[in-house]
């Protein structure tokens, strides 16, 4: 009896030792090789806005004086004055972080500040609003929220956070829905005119006329499992597309046709 209990005992020391490796190799293998320097190559980022909101790289005093399109030329010039290296020439590599400030590479070392992105974005709108992420087109068409790549899992590991009071993370890859962790508010968008504006995706809420600055981070997630030496050297681009709510998730730009608007599932 004595020697079954023991090969039970030994038995289940190597089953718990298995588990245990591939628990480390699992949390390892997602990590794509940055040892030779292999990056993601090039990225391309529009951003548009509804017709009552609009944004600015700068602050200014009344509401004509801002945007309503950056592209990623704008955003890297201002990147490369403010940070000192330009990120048309200087693609991301994989870090990770627990507050969506500071950033490590797999080892735990700190990320230096070219291997993400980060700028500020001053927004003002014409009413009080509440902020959304959008994957919805405007009547122009082609400009809803959207990250994509000929390299499939390149989406899934790219991560994009904005903060004002609160912190919300934009995972392209999590499909709907929201989960809170300790860096923030995690969520997906669905695809298309399919949206309904709530919680979920909301980012923050403006006051008329008031200005308001928000940071925006762009990394790739080590720790996101398609992001792996499978994505080395793609290319990417990401549009970005916000639009203004009341509470209650009804749009407040001008009026669409009644089949493409969207509203808290009405």
């Amino acid at each position: 009896m004595k020697e079954t209990n023991g090969r039970k005992l030994i038995t289940t020391s190597v089953l718990l030792f298995l588990l245990a490796f591939v628990s480390v190799t699992a949390a390892t293998a997602a990590w794509m090789t940055i040892a030779d320097r292999t990056r993601v190559r090039s990225m391309r980022m529009d951003i548009t806005t509804g017709a009552n909101l609009r944004f600015d790289l700068d602050p200014h005093e009344t509401f004509e004086e801002y945007v309503k399109t950056l592209t990623f030329e704008q955003i890297a010039e201002r990147i490369k004055a403010e940070k000192e290296f330009d990120p048309r020439e200087t693609p991301l590599t994989p870090v990770t972080t627990k507050d969506c400030e500071k950033f490590v590479l797999e080892d735990g070392s700190d990320a230096k500040t070219e291997y993400y992105l980060e700028f500020t974005l001053h927004f003002m709108a014409t009413q009080d609003m509440i902020v959304h992420l959008t994957t919805a087109d405007s009547d122009a068409g082609g400009d809803g929220t959207l990250v994509s790549s000929e390299t499939a899992g390149v989406p899934d590991a790219i991560r994009i956070s904005f903060t004002a009071e609160e912190t919300s993370i934009y995972d392209p890859g999590m499909g709907g829905g929201s989960t809170q962790g300790e860096a923030g508010r995690t969520f997906g968008l669905p695809s298309g005119d399919a949206i309904t504006y709530t919680g979920d995706n909301a980012l923050f809420s403006l006051t008329a006329n008031e200005d308001k600055p928000v940071i925006l981070r762009l990394w790739l997630e080590g720790n996101d499992e398609a992001c792996t030496d499978a994505i080395r050297k793609a290319d990417y681009s990401i549009r970005l597309r916000f639009i203004g709510t009341d509470e209650n998730g009804n749009l407040l730009e001008t009026a669409r046709p009644a089949s493409k608007r969207q509203t808290n599932g009405n």
